[in-house]
């Protein structure tokens, strides 16, 4: 089984420059529910109170999925999570050598036992843990193991490998998750970022090497190039067998609403829910998309509620043109349409736009004059 925890309004709004106020928060959180989000990890309680005032509000929802906060492994933090209601708790510590020298003076002794007084805590609260691993990715797996087994010992629920700063690859993070998960000590959470543009495929990769779970962000924002991208994972979790159904009007809703509340632009071929991904220019996939929907598709583009387009541009060929012309009834004669080709490639190039429908029909019926 494979699920995702997006953190959307944790990782995803320390995006920088990026705050979200109560009425978008709310709205995020109902729609990546209604969207196909599994789990939510929704803020930082140790932030103050304007922070738990929100995560009260966002647990007031009753979104029937488990909600989550974030925390240093430190009982203050627990006990704000605690003040707000919260029934599942991330508790972060620093596992790489080169963070526990800076947080903990390379002390890992005091490191263990600052985690397992925190754990036990919240285990008395029938909370459910998972343990984050920060910076897990530069850290040593036989470390890792330690944590899981104390972890497992204790009664933690989860162990969070987080690639904190992006520098995994997809056979890396294979290799890792795979000797990590084979141990059966903990379920494991993927965290991956997105530094070198691999964080999707890395949790993907994570997955495919036993990880149950993902931290995912809507349209990929978060800390510095950002996290693995929800809707790309969601997708994608279909190609591993994962029964998905996709409600695409929440989905596009939750997109449009992240992008606005972050200020975030979503490119017209950005992956799985850009406008122009179902766009066809070149004559050789027009053609084969003539013959069959599947042709040059992954998926069916309605699923998402976007569209399948042919525009007419430089690249184009006779399939493009004949499909246009007969969308608005004309019958064309394919010798016409061929000499119209060079006409049509050598204006896209010199205006850098495509032809509109009514253009081509001009341009052809001008031809016939001829």
């Amino acid at each position: 089984m494979s699920i995702i925890n997006d953190t959307t309004l944790r990782d995803g709004e320390q995006t920088p420059y990026v705050a979200f106020n109560l009425k978008e928060k709310l709205q995020i959180a109902r729609l990546l529910y209604e969207a196909g989000a599994d789990e939510l990890e929704v803020g930082i309680p140790a932030m103050g109170k304007k922070e738990q005032d929100d995560l009260k509000e966002i647990l007031a929802l009753n979104l029937p999925i488990p909600i989550m906060s974030w925390n240093r492994a430190t009982l203050s933090d627990l006990e704000a999570s605690l003040k707000c209601g919260l029934k599942a708790v991330d508790l972060s510590i620093p596992v790489s050598d080169i963070l526990i020298d800076i947080k903990f003076g390379g002390d890992k002794t005091r490191l263990l036992k600052q985690l397992e007084t925190v754990i036990l805590q919240a285990k008395k609260e029938n909370l459910f843990v998972c343990i984050g691993g920060e910076d897990s990715s530069r850290a040593n797996n036989s470390f890792l193991k330690e944590i899981m087994t104390l972890g497992a010992e204790l009664g933690a629920n989860r162990f969070r490998y987080c690639d904190t700063v992006g520098i995994l690859t997809p056979h890396k993070t294979y290799e890792n998750i795979k000797d990590l998960s084979s141990s059966n000590l903990l379920d494991i959470e993927m965290h991956t970022h997105n530094d070198f543009g691999m964080a999707t495929a890395n949790a993907i990769a994570g997955y495919e090497a036993g990880a149950y779970s993902s931290n995912t962000t809507v349209i990929g924002i978060g800390e510095r190039a950002g996290n693995a991208s929800f809707e790309q994972v969601l997708m994608s979790l279909r190609l591993l067998g994962k029964e998905i159904n996709i409600n695409s009007k929440a989905l596009k809703s939750l997109i449009k609403t992240v992008s606005s509340a972050s200020h975030r632009r979503v490119d017209t071929n950005l992956p799985i829910v850009g406008k122009n991904i179902f766009s066809h220019e070149s004559g050789i996939h027009v053609n084969g998309m003539m013959k069959s929907k599947n042709a040059y598709e992954p998926f069916n583009p309605e699923e998402l509620g976007l569209k399948r387009s042919f525009p007419i541009g430089k690249h184009s060929g006779s399939s493009t043109l004949i499909y246009h012309l007969k969308s608005i009834g004309i019958e064309p004669n394919i010798q016409i349409v061929q000499k119209l080709l060079p006409k049509i490639r050598e204006i896209v190039t010199n205006r850098k736009k495509v032809l509109s429908t009514n253009e081509l029909k001009e341009l052809y019926l001008c031809s016939l004059d001829i």
